[in-house]
């Protein structure tokens, strides 16, 4: 077994409950190839997987090697750095899957590493490393969340009927599977025309989710009623309706009674919608499951802002009258690490858009 296995499973530990950090896990195996201490990052603002792996192995740190998914931190943030717990504590050489891309450690941890005569290896297992942490990476690079757009279509590719028409398209199946989605990314998202349609609550159900959800409604009109469905759920995370400032400075008596029912409203000066999502990214939201309707899907297809996609194929026939998906030139072949999962008589598509890295 690769000990950096073993040093990503524990990393997994910490899906859905580490934003705005990564997920990092660590294990410290001595010369005899005996794990002696492993850890999790379990939490933000916690210690660091190294922390914990270094204080399970105690003594028996000393001259033994380190296994980490992520280049260890140098800088004190809400904890302390930890390649200064990995010097105290006699570790002879570092295993780390990948460089840390943010600016206050970005190769610096290793360097300081180094310096102490520390052997350092890096690139074990850098790809899985680099797939599971995609959101914390895109936040870093992108300056923006990472995108998940997700859409179900029937045989004959149509999302919805008619116009305006609530359609259930997928089976019990799928829907307990995107509960499993929403179970850890930080946020989900639709646009006013779902919220008008299906009134949907958008909220983690049938599932453990330890974080509150953010729900995002992207509606530049301020269509959404006072009285929609999510307002009764407040207690499940926080309702973000994503406007412009314009649209504010007109229709302040609509945001204002959006707020009352409990929304924030979240109003940049530009109509883009990336400049929306960077603005997400600064209340933490890190990854995001776009759910619709079919002009956002656009919107972002359009903008080139998706990361990854999650088809769900019905074997229902909705006909010519149906609204298309717009699918914008898409094809999932052209999907990296393309996954196929049979969801009761539904059949999903996914992967990256483009090649993790």
């Amino acid at each position: 077994m690769c000990w950096m296995d073993r040093a990503l499973e524990c990393a997994r530990r910490g899906l859905g409950r580490t934003t705005p950090n990564p997920m990092v896990g660590a294990c410290v195996v001595s010369d005899e190839g005996v794990v002696v201490g492993q850890g999790s990052h379990e939490r933000a603002g916690e210690p660091h997987a190294e922390v914990h792996a270094l204080d399970e192995a105690g003594d028996a740190a000393r001259g033994a090697t380190l296994y980490c998914t992520l280049e260890p931190c140098s800088h004190q943030g809400r904890t302390g750095p930890c390649t200064e717990r990995i010097i105290a504590a006699g570790i002879r050489r570092v295993v780390a899957a990948m460089e840390d891309p943010f600016p206050e450690v970005n190769g610096r941890g290793l360097a300081r590493l180094r310096e102490r005569g520390i052997e350092v290896v890096v690139g074990v297992g850098r790809a899985a490393a680099a797939r599971l942490n995609q959101p914390f990476l895109t936040s870093v690079r992108d300056g923006r969340p990472f995108v998940i757009i997700k859409a179900a279509v029937s045989i004959d590719g149509r999302i919805s009927a008619s116009a305006g028409a609530r359609t259930q398209i997928t089976s019990a199946a799928a829907v307990r599977r995107a509960q499993y989605d929403r179970a850890w990314v930080d946020a989900v998202g639709v646009g006013s025309e779902t919220i008008l349609v299906d009134d949907p609550r958008l909220t983690a159900r049938e599932v453990y989710r330890e974080r509150p959800l953010t729900r995002v409604v992207f509606d530049r009109r301020l269509r959404t009623p006072p009285t929609a469905r999510i307002f009764s759920t407040l207690s499940a995370g926080p309702i973000l309706v994503v406007t412009t400032a314009m649209m504010l400075r007109e229709s302040g008596a609509r945001a204002a009674a959006l707020e009352r029912a409990g929304a924030a409203i979240v109003a940049p000066d530009s109509a883009e919608i990336e400049v929306a999502l960077r603005e997400l990214l600064r209340r933490d939201v890190q990854s995001i499951v776009i759910e619709g309707g079919s002009a956002l899907h656009a919107a972002v297809w359009d903008a080139r802002l998706v990361d990854y996609v999650q088809l769900l194929v019905a074997p229902v026939t909705l006909g010519e009258q149906g609204i298309a998906l717009e699918s914008r030139a898409f094809s999932t072949f052209a999907l990296f690490d393309r996954r196929v999962e049979v969801l009761g008589p539904d059949v999903m598509i996914e992967g990256y858009v483009h090649r993790p890295h």
